[in-house]
């Protein structure tokens, strides 16, 4: 077996466990870290066959343990569902929520083809795809519900970017002080943004790019539709502008997506979102910048971020 860099290595015991969710006869014979992921280590094992061609295969390593056995049980649970469903995502092959076996808890799934795609070029052809692409798994109604979401932040733990305008960020945070509007509650991904959809560019650029899958089913809750488009929304804000975060709703809309009817309501779940980054902009943009990003320092994704409160607040607000 090679290493592509040292960082892909697997460890003993979990490399002796993914042996035996192999078929007979198969070895792996390269492994890559991929890079992107926040709260895991992820790792590609290339999967030598008995007729002597390979397949690949994706390794989820939890290393933090804390919330790590609910997040891989989410998952698992969602990997099977989404299999009877037509939208895309990784098979499962194994999984160990407990490090039972391994040495941290690890996730086994087949890997998808295409790639993440960050760059400003072909946005006007990739916001109408994710939008449609939320909509159908929105649309999704499992046998078993996953639990209700989990707020990402508070107002009391909203951090104010220097700088930025406080008169703005001072609405925002009232607006999230509020109790949270009534919804009809929908199967949500719950990180549903550009790093976890893989798309396929063709050479002749991306006017056909289309999407090949959804990853990292980790988060998957059951609530309000628009939690899911703020998120994207957020993400598309900071990657791309205030504008483009803006628009994500009314492409989800045009796609046959339904959002709460109140302006009100709307903005709460949109500035929840936008102002949870507030607490990690430095872990958010740091894979952002290895994806090759680089114009994403944390300063850049603070002004946007600031950009991208006062633009809600002056639309909704």
């Amino acid at each position: 077996m090679t290493n592509h860099d040292e960082a892909a290595a697997v460890r003993p015991l979990t490399l002796a466990w993914v042996n035996r969710h192999l078929e007979v006869g198969e070895r792996v014979v390269r492994t890559e870290a991929l890079h992107g992921g926040i709260t895991a280590e992820m790792r590609r094992l290339t999967i030598g066959t008995r007729d002597g061609g390979t397949r690949d295969l994706v390794l989820r390593t939890v290393v933090n343990v804390g919330h790590a056995e609910d997040w891989l049980n989410r998952e698992a649970g969602a990997l099977t569902m989404l299999t009877e469903t037509g939208v895309g995502a990784p098979g499962l092959v194994a999984v160990d929520p407990t490090a039972a076996h391994c040495e941290y808890p690890s996730l086994l799934m087949t890997h998808l083809a295409g790639r993440t795609v960050l760059d400003d070029e072909g946005l006007e052809t990739r916001v109408p795809l994710l939008a449609r692409q939320l909509v159908a798994i929105h649309s999704l109604r499992p046998a078993e519900r996953p639990p209700k979401y989990v707020a990402l932040t508070t107002a009391d733990t909203v951090v104010t970017p220097k700088g930025a305008d406080a008169a703005a960020w001072a609405a925002a945070i009232d607006v999230i002080r509020k109790p949270a509007p009534p919804y009809e509650g929908r199967f949500l991904h719950r990180d549903f943004q550009p790093g976890n959809v893989l798309f396929d560019v063709p050479p002749s650029g991306p006017a056909g790019a289309r999407i090949t899958g959804v990853v990292d089913w980790a988060g998957t809750s059951w609530g309000p539709a628009d939690l899911d488009v703020a998120h994207c929304s957020a993400n598309l804000a900071l990657l791309h502008g205030p504008a483009w975060g803006l628009r994500f709703a009314e492409a989800y809309e045009e796609a046959g997506g339904v959002l709460a009817a109140a302006a009100s309501e709307r903005l709460y779940w949109l500035v929840r979102d936008g102002l949870a980054f507030s607490e990690e902009v430095q872990v958010v943009s740091q894979p952002w910048r290895e994806a090759g990003r680089t114009d994403l320092t944390t300063r850049a994704v603070e002004e946007r971020l600031d950009a991208y409160v006062t633009a809600l607040m002056d639309a909704l607000g």
